[in-house]
């Protein structure tokens, strides 16, 4: 047996597209709430930041909803 750590997997953030996408005056998507900005950058993004991004989509639809 090695005496080495395991390496740990690396996390994976799926993306929160909902397929319904359809972007706002202020270029946000209606469906998950993340800004073009974001749906670009997304597949650049390491876990971090999509965890970010995602946080950030969340509270805007919640805000958008009431």
């Amino acid at each position: 047996m090695s005496s080495e750590p395991l390496a740990a997997a690396p996390v994976r953030i799926e993306s929160p597209c909902q397929r319904r996408c359809c972007l706002d005056d202020d270029d946000t998507c209606l469906g998950c709430g993340r800004t073009l900005d974001e749906i670009r950058a997304w597949n650049e993004s390491d876990a971090q930041q999509r965890l970010a991004i995602c946080q950030r989509a969340s509270q805007r639809l919640l805000q958008a909803n009431g």
